[in-house]
C-alpha cells in the first residue's frame, strides 16, 4: 500500500514551516515534540488547528511539521498557512472554506526596519524647542 501523505509549505514573519498530512487520529507533531511540548500556549495551538474546524476535519489527519525562524507566534501562522495548503492538496473542494475565513493568505506583515537617528522603527527621543 501507498504511503499516503500531502504537502504544504507555509510562511508568516521569519518563519517557515514544511507540514506533512498523514491520515491518523489528529495529532500533531511539531520538531519531533509534541504540540502541548513545543507551544506553551493554548490560544497559539488553536490557531493551527483553525484549517481543520473550517473544513469539519478535526482528528482526521496526522500533521508532521519541520518549522524554524521566527517565535511562537510566527511559528504557529507558518503552520496554520502550511496545514491549509496541504488540505488544499488532500480536496481541492475544501478552497472555499479555507478561503473564506482567510486561511490560503500569506501574512506580508513584516517587522519595520530601525530608521537612522530614530530608537526604533518610528519611535523618536522626546522633542524639546529649547
Amino acid at each position: 500500500m501507498a504511503n499516503l501523505q500531502y504537502i504544504g509549505t507555509g510562511r508568516r514573519k521569519r518563519s517557515v514551516a514544511r507540514v506533512r498530512l498523514v491520515p491518523g487520529t489528529g495529532k500533531i507533531i511539531m520538531n519531533n515534540k509534541s504540540i502541548e511540548e513545543y507551544i506553551p500556549h493554548a490560544d497559539l495551538r488553536q490557531v493551527i488547528n483553525q484549517p481543520f474546524v473550517a473544513t469539519s476535519t478535526e482528528g482526521a489527519y496526522d500533521v508532521f511539521v519541520n518549522v524554524n525562524g521566527g517565535g511562537y507566534a510566527g511559528q504557529a501562522g507558518a503552520t496554520r498557512h502550511g496545514i491549509a495548503r496541504a488540505l488544499l492538496t488532500v480536496d481541492p473542494d475544501f478552497r472555499s472554506a479555507l478561503k473564506s475565513k482567510g486561511l490560503l493568505t500569506r501574512d506580508s506583515r513584516m517587522v519595520e526596519r530601525k530608521k537612522p537617528g530614530l530608537k526604533k522603527a518610528r519611535k523618536a527621543s522626546q522633542f524639546s524647542k529649547r
